[in-house]
């Protein structure tokens, strides 16, 4: 079992999505990881997630491919273009979940701030 919940949890998404599954329920989860499904949330990713004591059950919305980025890069707001080309499948498809100084955003908020930081995972 290993102690990174990000990417062991989008490894179980993507297997249950792979399996033709709508839904998928997880034994443990983090802080971390509800900041990342809020985004995937508001991206409509995931169509909804709910979190009971140490389990949590995530309903898929119109995800077709997750995966955490590993090692995690720091990267300068000059570099995201980049990235997004390496992870993305297409331009205008998918984000990048970054980690800054201002909390958990897309590729494209941290672009319009000006801001970089650590890549998390990716989503399309």
């Amino acid at each position: 079992m290993s102690q990174d919940i990000i990417s062991d949890s989008l490894n179980q998404m993507m297997n249950a999505l792979k399996a033709g599954k709508s839904s998928v329920t997880l034994k443990r989860h983090s802080k971390l990881l509800l900041s990342v499904l809020a985004i995937a949330k508001l991206k409509g990713y995931v169509s909804s997630f709910k979190a009971e004591g140490t389990s949590m059950t995530i309903e898929f919305g119109k995800l077709n491919g997750c995966n955490s980025i590993k090692p995690r890069f720091m990267i300068g707001v000059s570099d995201i273009d980049k990235y997004v080309a390496r992870y993305l499948p297409a331009k205008n498809l998918g984000v990048l979940i970054i980690s800054t100084s201002q909390g958990l955003m897309t590729h494209t908020t941290a672009q319009d701030k000006g801001i970089g930081g650590s890549l998390i995972a990716y989503m399309y």
